[in-house]
C-alpha cells in the first residue's frame, strides 16, 4: 500500500504538482490528424488542466496556442481561420500559428500596440498519423526511432478513445500481464482469419491455436522483467505443455506509453495522456509489418464504438458498459461484449476518477506496475532536482533506440524464450518490406 500523500505525488498532474511538471518535459499526443479534416481544421484541447487551441493554417501548417485570446480572453478555438493565422471572433485580433500578433484591426491607424502582442505558442509535429506537442520548458526529447514512427504511413493506422479516470491507472492495465486471462476472456474461439483490427481475436505466432484458448486454458502466467533504455520489457511465460511455451513480449516506454502486440502482424504504441486529473485519452498507433493497413477497416470497427467529435465510447458507466448476464455465463468473462478496450475502460475507470492505492493489496503478477512506479517516483525526483529523467534524450540517443520487440507467439522443442522473440522479431523484420531496410 501507499499514503495519500504517495498517491496524489504519482498521479495528480497540474502544473504545480511535481509528476504533472514531469511529464511536460515529452512529447505529448494532442490529436488526430484525422481530426483536421473537413472544411475547419481548429480544435479545443486540454492537456495536463491547461486549455489550448489547435489548428491547421492555409498554408497547411499546424500551430497550437494557448486557448484564451490575450486581448480579453476570448475562447480561440471559436476563432477564423483567415489571413495567414487564427483570428479572434470578439475584437478581430489575428494569431499566426507562432504565436505573432499579426492585426489588431479595431485599434487606431498607427497603433504599435499589435508588435507588443505574443500568444504563447508550442512546438508541434505529426507522426504516423498523430500530432504532438511539447508544452514543457528548454528543448524537448528527441524522437526514438521506434517503429511506430519510421514505418511508412500507409503501415500505421492512428486512433483514440476517451477514459473518465486519471491517467496512471490507465496506463497500468497495459503493464499486468495476468489480466488478460480473465478480464479478456472468451468461452468461445472464432475463426481466426476474420481476427484483422482485432485484438486477442487471431492466432499466436508459429501456432494455428487461438490466442482466445491459450488465455482461456492457461491462465497464470510466468512475468519475467527487464529494465532497458527506453523503459521495460515485460515477458509473459505460459507453458503448453509438449515442448511449447506461449511467449508474449511487451513493453513499457517511459514515461506514459507501452507497446504490445496487436497479432502476429501488427504492434500497438499505446500513450495516455491526461487530460486533468480524472480523465485522459488513449492514443495508438497501429503498425503492420506486413501488408499496408486497411485505414478504412480499422476506422470503421472503432467507430462502431466510439463517438465523434469527442472520442467518447458508446459503452460507458451510463449504461453498464453493455453488461449482460446472460452473456457474462455464455460467451464472456465481462458480459461487455467482444472488444477488449469496453473491458479494459470498465476495469479502469470502476476504480474511481483517481485510484485509491491506500486501500490496494499487489500481488506477484503486479511486479510490472511495482517497477514502473518505482521508475516513474524516481524521474519525478531527478526533474524536481533539475536532472534529466528516462527517455529525455538528445537525437544521437534517440536514433538508437529502435523497435522495440514485441511479440506473440508459441515456440516449440523447448527452446530457451529468450532465442524464441528474438529470432521471431528478427524474421518478422526480415520478411517486412520496411522494417528490413534498417
Amino acid at each position: 500500500m501507499m499514503s495519500r500523500e504517495q498517491n496524489d505525488f504519482i498521479t495528480r498532474v497540474g502544473a504545480d504538482a511535481p509528476a504533472g511538471r514531469l511529464l511536460r518535459q515529452y512529447w505529448q499526443p494532442v490529436a488526430l490528424i484525422d481530426e483536421f479534416e473537413g472544411e475547419r481544421p481548429v480544435r479545443a484541447v486540454r492537456v495536463m488542466g491547461q486549455d489550448f487551441v489547435v489548428f491547421r493554417d492555409e498554408h497547411g501548417q499546424y500551430g497550437m496556442l494557448d486557448r484564451d485570446c490575450p486581448h480579453r480572453g476570448a475562447d480561440l478555438s471559436f476563432g477564423r481561420l483567415e489571413d495567414g493565422g487564427l483570428r479572434c471572433p470578439f475584437h478581430g485580433w489575428l494569431f499566426d500559428r507562432n504565436g505573432t500578433c499579426l492585426q489588431t484591426p479595431a485599434e487606431p491607424a498607427g497603433s504599435k500596440l499589435c508588435s507588443r502582442i505574443k500568444q504563447k505558442a508550442y512546438p508541434v509535429v505529426e507522426r504516423s498519423g498523430m500530432l504532438f506537442a511539447f508544452i514543457g520548458e528548454g528543448e524537448p526529447p528527441a524522437f526514438p526511432a521506434f517503429d511506430c514512427f519510421v514505418a511508412p504511413n500507409q503501415y500505421t493506422f492512428a486512433f483514440k478513445g476517451l477514459l473518465e479516470c486519471n491517467w496512471l491507472q490507465a496506463l497500468e492495465v497495459g503493464i499486468d500481464p495476468a489480466h488478460a486471462s480473465f478480464l479478456h476472456r472468451f468461452f468461445e474461439d472464432e475463426d481466426t482469419s476474420e481476427s484483422y483490427g482485432k485484438q486477442f481475436r487471431g492466432a499466436s505466432a508459429d501456432s494455428a491455436m487461438p490466442i482466445t484458448q491459450v488465455l482461456r486454458e492457461f491462465e497464470c502466467p510466468v512475468i519475467n522483467l527487464a529494465s532497458t533504455d527506453y523503459g521495460m520489457r515485460l515477458t509473459a511465460l505460459r507453458d503448453l505443455g509438449e515442448g511449447q511455451q506461449h511467449v508474449r513480449v511487451t513493453n513499457v516506454v517511459f514515461p506514459q506509453a507501452f507497446i504490445i502486440p496487436m497479432s502476429a502482424e501488427m504492434t500497438i504504441a499505446q500513450w495516455h495522456v491526461p487530460i486533468d486529473d480524472t480523465s485522459c485519452y488513449w492514443y495508438a498507433i497501429f503498425t503492420s509489418f506486413t501488408e499496408p493497413v486497411n485505414k478504412q477497416q480499422m476506422r470503421d470497427q472503432r467507430l462502431a464504438l466510439y463517438e465523434l467529435p469527442d472520442y467518447r465510447p458508446r459503452q460507458n458507466k451510463a449504461n453498464q458498459y453493455g453488461f449482460n448476464p446472460y452473456e457474462q455465463l455464455t460467451k464472456t468473462y465481462t458480459g461487455m461484449g467482444n472488444d477488449i478496450n469496453v473491458h479494459d475502460q470498465w476495469a479502469v475507470e470502476s476504480q474511481g476518477p483517481i485510484q485509491d492505492r491506500t486501500r490496494e493489496h499487489l500481488g506477484t503478477t503486479d511486479k510490472g506496475i511495482i517497477a514502473y512506479r518505482k521508475l516513474l517516483v524516481e524521474a519525478i525526483e531527478a526533474n524536481e532536482r533539475g536532472e534529466k529523467a528516462l527517455m529525455m534524450v538528445d537525437a544521437g540517443k534517440a536514433s538508437t533506440l529502435t523497435g522495440p520487440p514485441s511479440i506473440d507467439g508459441v515456440s516449440v522443442g523447448n527452446m530457451e524464450h529468450d532465442a524464441y522473440w528474438r529470432g521471431a522479431d528478427a524474421k518478422r523484420r526480415a520478411d517486412s518490406e520496411w522494417a528490413s531496410r534498417g
